[in-house]
């Protein structure tokens, strides 16, 4: 019976890698990758990096597939596959460095993660969920400079690690309930604005319910609560039009792991 029990309890914790929650406590690595901290208020440039990364492909592909809702047309991107595939390559094509600007590395990786989540969804279409994908955020199938990295290890290895809560924002797990997927690319250019935008946004959708004494929020800010310390009230209300009281008992809703398709 306890052999039983303990396999029940393994079985179980091994599906809920699946679900963000799980795959933050992680520990996902970086495989090497380069990262840099945001440190004080980020600034968009391209003025300060080695290397300005294209990403006009992605832009491209981005304006034609995703409306303004942030749903995607994947049987559109289905049809553009050769697009998509080369934008792929020109990812590939780039060595990320310490040489590179935080700005430039936030809008490679924040790109690269949304990229190949579509790719992968492609790779398994008609699919109802990114959850019914076995291995979606744990597998590793990433190419990164000599590297194979996960959607896991890419976000809590390597974007996590910038000191930038925003990338929770950014990033998009073809799913209803997570942050839209921006019509547009991500460039060092933009990329603060970008983050504001989307950030903005998503606290006051209808991803939330927020009100003064009874806010109820995405589970996001529950499964990484640690990244919006020292207060997540206080980070909600920079970007709320509805302030929470600071005693308030914040609660937070289901999970909609529906595919975000139009």
């Amino acid at each position: 019976m306890k052999f039983i029990l303990k396999f029940l309890i393994i079985a179980i914790t091994v599906s809920g890698l699946q679900s963000c929650a799980l795959i933050g406590a992680a520990g996902l690595t970086s495989q090497g990758q380069p990262t840099k901290k945001v440190d004080g208020d980020l600034m968009s440039t391209t003025a300060n990096s080695q290397v300005n990364v294209d990403h006009s492909e992605w832009d491209a592909l981005l304006k034609k597939h995703v409306n303004k809702a942030g749903f995607v047309d994947y049987k559109g991107f289905k049809n553009d596959r050769a697009a998509l595939d080369s934008y792929l390559n020109t990812l590939q094509s780039y060595k990320p460095n310490s040489n590179w600007s935080v700005q430039e590395l936030l809008a490679y990786y924040i790109n690269t993660y949304n990229a190949y989540t579509v790719d992968l969804i492609l790779r398994n279409y008609p699919t109802n969920s990114i959850q019914d994908i076995n291995g979606a955020f744990t597998n590793a199938f990433i190419p990164i400079d000599g590297s194979m990295l996960s959607l896991g290890s890419l976000e809590n290895g390597v974007l996590r690690k910038m000191n930038e809560p925003r990338i929770h924002f950014a990033i998009n797990c073809a799913s209803y309930s997570c942050p839209k997927l921006l019509d547009e690319a991500y460039t060092a250019g933009k990329i603060n604005e970008q983050l504001d935008l989307v950030t903005n946004e998503f606290i006051n959708s209808d991803k939330n319910e927020i009100s003064e004494n009874a806010p109820k929020l995405s589970k996001i800010f529950s499964f990484y609560t640690k990244d919006f310390e020292p207060n997540l009230a206080e980070y909600i209300n920079k970007y709320s039009d509805t302030k929470i009281n600071p005693n308030a008992e914040i609660t937070f809703k289901e999970y909609n792991w529906d595919l975000n398709e139009q």
